[in-house]
């Protein structure tokens, strides 16, 4: 397998994910929102780049079932319904609605690889899941959202203990084509183990800490939650038919 990890969505290039299995990872916090969203009972998600767009698209779309999800530096964006903190997309917010989505780092990544076979959505939350459903792809792009086009170490932690999982036993024998990112995020996940202090000790999250949001690393750092696969197609991200709960 050929695998290509990028640290940020500045990195993708517009033929880097052509004809690949593309798998987006914003651990703090927006693919684990979306995961959270969806086993909740979402119907479906919409990423947008800009306060701006999100609000024409659910405006055209219709605000009878369409929410507005987003932040801007952690907190939610003024006059929208619901944050990007996966502890607020409940049952009972959220079940048969449609949401539209803007974050700082996320929703940039869906859309830099927008061109790929397949795109699906990775966090702790569902990362077996995900694992699974790579099935035999031949080449595989992962992409951290990482934090204002920087390096972000609870993405990269992510991407590391996936592609463990994906890749089996001894990943850096030489079976597999790596890029020098998939490398590095392997010998990470080699030492390190996923937990709520290791994502507080990130960047993101000491900022998520910071604006008084920091519970949501409790919720961030739960791997295989749920056996869901979320899936972009169109720019809209939702369950196949047959996605778990």
């Amino acid at each position: 397998m050929k695998v290509q990890t990028f640290f940020s969505p500045a990195e993708v290039d517009s033929s880097a994910a052509a004809d690949a299995t593309a798998v987006v990872i914003d651990v703090i916090r927006a693919t684990s929102t979306i995961v959270e969203a969806l086993a909740s009972g979402a119907r479906a998600i919409y990423p947008t780049l800009s306060t701006e767009e999100a609000i024409r698209l659910a405006t055209s779309m219709g605000r009878e079932d369409t929410l507005l999800c987003g932040e801007r530096k952690g907190l939610k964006i003024e006059g929208f319904d619901l944050g990007n903190s996966p502890r607020e997309f409940t049952q009972d917010r959220v079940e048969g609605k449609r949401l539209v989505m803007t974050t700082t780092n996320g929703t940039r990544a869906f859309l830099a690889v927008q061109g790929a076979r397949r795109v699906l959505v990775l966090s702790f939350l569902n990362l077996s899941a995900v694992a699974r459903a790579i099935g035999q792809t031949e080449r595989l792009v992962v992409v951290c959202a990482g934090k204002e086009d920087r390096f972000s170490m609870d993405d990269a932690l992510c991407a590391g203990v996936f592609l463990q999982e994906v890749l089996g036993e001894d990943p850096l024998s030489g079976m597999h084509d790596l890029n020098d990112q998939s490398r590095a995020v392997l010998s990470l996940a080699q030492a390190h183990g996923p937990d709520e202090s290791f994502l507080r000790a990130s960047a993101a999250g000491a900022a998520l800490v910071e604006v008084g949001l920091g519970e949501d690393l409790s919720v961030c750092a739960v791997r295989d939650r749920h056996t869901l696969v979320p899936e972009m197609q169109d720019r809209m991200i939702q369950l196949p038919s047959s996605g778990g709960r």
